[in-house]
């Protein structure tokens, strides 16, 4: 029963009784009595703190089973699971310091690596590959599990809660918690190391909080500023903080929470008899303080976590600023002297592309001029230094030049570099001159640009070619004496070529493996300004001595750092556009049109896919939401006064602030280009959800004149009804959820379209074939790894000189561990071990010609020249005791698990997987051996590596592609 705004609460408030609930039932002189102020008719206070303690109990079994249905074999699968490579390594780094770039703020995955640092877990572990195994190194991937675990159990009681908030009946709220339970796609992202399970719990928090305020709100003056209203106005603030700080889609949240709160202002606004401007100010105040301080704070605070936590340099610091980078532990400089004189050692770093050097190293371009490259190199190293010379060898007193690379520091009168300069680079380390002529680059085949080598020995003169001129770019320079001449760091300047015009480039293009796929450097004719500016990093001169002046680096601060990072997050997130084998766009969402193949292994797979019934209804609450606000829209018009009765008022606010959030979590991504995945769609699929159940509710207990309001156990036996045909649904579905065993034949029965793409053949023809699987066939699902153990050499059988040798387990790999070890870590069964697969690898060494060298010969030319190295490698069957078993003829072993390759030998390593300086770039390498003869295709071979569970390239970071920048 409806009661003033001025009344006392109840101490605990059951659910009445449909009939004699509603506004409908009082005098009509009620119903058409106007209310003076801003409180809205037909709304009782709905605190969640009130609710009766059935309620209460019934939240707590709600809880219990969500717990049941999350967890249930949470420790299968045993290896990486789609994005649990990013995201576990992300945890890896965490707990080394180890700076990286994600697309996404910090706050989950901070979560993620407290709850795997509690349970044991010291960094050791990459998660490099989906199927890599938790088992053999002991990984405490369950724990880390758990985190997004708990959000996913928690998020059915919020369900529950949020619709008694909203005014909904105890089986309306059920049945809601219920669908979330039950929802596929839900409980396979709650399973895994993910971010979205503590985004979805972030988001229902937030509307919980936000419900029961509005509801406070809408009671009128008299709770204005109570106890109750100021706490969910904080919890709101405080949920759109963790919202937005797991992932930027709680953008779209607050900006549902922003659209709701203007109407509240408005309405406000409206009241000139009771809202005062001091009072609306207040009004004001206290929803910027907890809607707009309290969320911006909490998401500073979580990058101040992040710094502080990512102290060392990382493969991620390359996206970042010079400036950026001097603030990590080894990545700091010393002072250098600020003036630049003729014959400086310079490093030049390019400004644009996160500051590669200028480098170079003594290999040679394999197609144009055949001299040596010129590349960008992320590393400080001793080939990125460059001697600065004039245009002329200096003289001495007789006017007679002075020859040799160290003539520069013994004249006795040295030279500013002023703007204009004529200079020439040479490459101290190879005795070349940096050059360009008109031939175009390797890879960037275009007119206007040219190729950019190194030319020339000691002690040649040179050719015009080597002449750049520096063209200091004023606006970027730091204002005063670096405008006018080089000054180290504070100078951004152009080297424009003489003989061609052209100026010094480079871009996001990597060069292939000749190259170390470093990054391309050319000669543009018309190049973008970002692209062609650089500056002075390294400077050193004997002339300058100790008392020189020095610069360094500016200090960015916190706020320096966390503004460029968020321009580098949203830059790379919207430089996400490359194509994945398992996206899927906006509108095939709201039918559940595909989803995601997440990881297969052992006859056995895990595919993202929703609830149909749940989704669908969603759906379709959606749309009988639109055609009622059509014909809501045309009876006004037509002055039909239904907004004189407060159930319809009611019905449509309600569910319009449903309808409006799953609108807001939704058609923005129509305006994105970047890859997007069916998981995106789960924040509206939760408003979808409310909204579904909140239609429910008033169709069937608050509408009068349909009949269903006076027969309450009608609605309670519908809602049951949908309740169980959704856990038919999740059942059928559920092998896909969990990673359970499955047949083909049920597998088919279920896949009801063809847009539907896991893989029914991945199955077998039933589940007693799972128990008699062949031993090796459970090894080669269940290790992807090599064992400690297994590195050993069996009894008896040394390895061949320079070979290598490994063992893989045919039984499952738990059988390598103890058992009480096991299960620590996961509780999985433990199966015998009988039987080794042992595999053995000699090391091939060969010249440029391909011809094998012998052991003398490779000692020979040990510290001369650098290898490329070849296997040949042979498969035994071998016991546990290290004894080869002969099998029968025409019996082949079985498959030994594909051993990680070998990296071949370099120039340098590829951007940037490694810590601080590079200490050396090789000289030189040996050709690759003749390419052999390609293996015949086995049909449906590339279809089924194209079906293969991917991690979604969304979470890359810098070392996997800074050209994604």
């Amino acid at each position: 029963m409806a009661r003033s705004a001025s009344s006392k609460p109840p101490a605990a408030r059951a659910s009445p009784p449909p009939a004699a609930s509603t506004v409908d039932q009082k005098p009509s002189s009620y119903v058409s009595k106007r209310k003076d102020d801003y409180s809205s008719e037909g709304v009782e206070d709905h605190d969640v703190f009130l609710l009766p303690g059935s309620d209460f109990q019934l939240v707590l079994a709600i809880t219990v089973v969500a717990a049941v249905v999350r967890l249930f074999r949470i420790y299968q699968p045993t290896s990486v699971v789609f994005d649990e490579v990013h995201f576990g390594g992300f945890a890896t780094k965490y707990i080394k310091g180890r700076f990286f770039m994600d697309v996404h703020p910090p706050l989950a995955k901070l979560m993620i690596t407290l709850f795997g640092w509690l349970a044991g877990f010291n960094g050791n572990f990459d998660f490099k590959d989906i199927g890599k195994d938790y088992l053999e190194p002991g990984v405490p991937y369950v724990a880390m599990r758990m985190f997004p675990a708990i959000c996913g159990i928690l998020l059915a009681p919020t369900m529950f809660l949020t619709l008694k908030a909203a005014g909904c009946r105890t089986f309306t709220a059920a049945m809601g918690a219920g669908l979330i339970i039950f929802e596929n796609g839900l409980l396979t992202q709650a399973r895994l190391i993910l971010l979205d399970s503590p985004l979805m719990i972030a988001t229902a928090f937030t509307v919980l909080a936000f419900t029961s305020f509005t509801n406070q709100q809408e009671l009128g003056p008299s709770r204005a500023f109570g106890l109750s209203w100021w706490f969910w106005l904080i919890m709101t603030g405080l949920g759109l903080g963790m919202t937005v700080s797991i992932k930027w889609v709680g953008l779209f949240t607050i900006a549902w929470v922003g659209s709701l709160t203007l109407v509240q202002l408005w309405v406000l606004l409206g009241d000139y008899k009771n809202v005062t401007i001091r009072i609306f100010a207040k009004h004001f105040m206290a929803r910027v303080f907890s809607l707009i301080v309290i969320p911006a704070t909490f998401y500073l605070a979580m990058f101040g976590i992040h710094f502080l936590c990512l102290r060392n340099p990382g493969d991620g610091d390359g996206f970042m600023s010079s400036e950026f980078q001097s603030t990590l532990n080894s990545k700091a400089m010393k002072n250098v002297p600020a003036d630049v004189l003729m014959g400086s050692r310079i490093s030049i770093r390019h400004l644009n592309t996160q500051g590669g050097y200028l480098h170079s190293h003594p290999l040679m371009y394999p197609t144009g001029s055949k001299q040596q490259q010129i590349t960008l190199y992320p590393h400080k190293d001793d080939n990125n230094l460059w001697l600065l010379e004039n245009q002329t060898q200096p003289l001495d007193m007789n006017g007679e030049p002075i020859n040799g690379t160290n003539a520069w520091y013994n004249i006795p009168e040295t030279h500013y570099v002023e703007n204009g300069a004529i200079i020439r680079l040479n490459h101290i380390a190879t005795h070349r001159r940096l050059h360009s002529h008109d031939v175009r680059p390797p890879i960037t085949e275009a007119d206007w640009q040219n190729e950019v080598s190194a030319y020339g020995y000691e002690g040649f003169d040179g050719d015009a070619n080597d002449f750049f001129r520096v063209e200091i770019v004023k606006k970027k320079s730091k204002p005063g004496v670096a405008q006018e001449r080089l000054r180290t760091i504070d100078t951004k300047f152009r080297l424009v070529h003489i003989m061609t015009g052209c100026v010094l480039f480079s871009h996001k293009v990597k060069l292939p493996e000749w190259a170390s796929e470093q990054q391309e450097v050319t000669c543009a004719r018309g190049g973008t300004l970002p692209n062609s500016l650089w500056y002075i990093e390294h400077n050193d001169h004997p002339k300058l001595g100790p008392d020189a002046e020095t610069v360094n680096y500016a200090n960015p601060g916190f706020f320096g750092k966390f503004w460029e990072l968020q321009k580098v997050m949203w830059k790379t997130n919207a430089g996400l556009v490359d194509s994945h084998a398992w996206d899927s766009r906006p509108p095939s969402w709201p039918i559940l049109r595909r989803g995601i193949n997440f990881w297969g292994k052992d006859h056995r797979q895990i595919y993202l896919i929703g609830n149909p019934i749940i989704w669908w209804s969603a759906t379709a609450a959606i749309v009988i939401y639109v055609l009622f606000k059509g014909i809501a829209v045309l009876r006004w018009q037509r002055s039909c006064n239904d907004y004189s009765k407060p159930v319809f008022k009611r019905f449509d606010y309600e569910i319009g602030t449903s309808v409006l959030g799953w609108a807001l979590h939704y058609f923005p991504f129509f305006l994105m280009q970047r890859q997007l995945f069916l998981h995106h769609y789960f924040p509206a699929l939760y408003f979808g959800i409310l909204a579904f159940c909140q239609i429910y509710d008033f169709v069937t207990a608050r509408i009068p004149g349909i009949g269903l309001r006076e027969k309450p156990l009608i609605g309670k036996a519908g809602a049951v009804g949908f309740l169980i045909l959704s856990i038919v649904a999740f059942t059928l579905l559920s092998p896909l959820a969990y990673g359970n065993a499955w047949t083909r034949a049920e597998c088919r029965r279920v896949k009801l379209f063809s847009t539907w793409d896991w893989d029914c053949n991945t199955f077998l023809d039933s589940y007693d074939a799972y128990s008699t699987l062949p031993s090796t066939l459970a090894a080669a699902a269940q290790t992807p790894q090599q064992s400690v153990e297994a590195k050993k050499a069996p009894v008896g059988q040394p390895p061949a000189a320079g070979g290598q040798q490994g063992q893989v387990p045919i039984v499952d790999a738990q059988q390598q561990k103890p058992q009480e070890d096991q299960a620590k870590v996961s509780g999985a069964p433990v199966v015998d071990n009988k039987r080794l697969l042992h595999t053995e690898e000699r090391v091939e060494y060969r010249d440029q010609d391909g011809n094998l060298l012998n052991e003398e010969q490779v000692k020979a030319l040990e510290g001369k020249v650098e290898f490329k190295t070849r296997y040949e490698t042979r498969t035994r069957v071998i016991d546990a005791q290290g004894n080869e078993i002969l099998l029968p003829p025409g019996e082949q072993a079985p498959q030994a698990q594909e051993q990680e390759p070998v990296a071949p030998a370099g120039v340098a390593p590829p951007h940037p997987d490694v810590e601080g300086a590079n200490s050396e770039t090789a000289k030189g390498t040996i050709p690759d051996e003749p390419i052999p003869e390609p293996k015949e295709s086995v049909e449906g071979e590339k279809e089924s590596e194209e079906k293969a569970a991917k991690p979604a390239s969304e979470k890359k970071e810098a070392s996997a592609k800074d050209d994604e920048l």
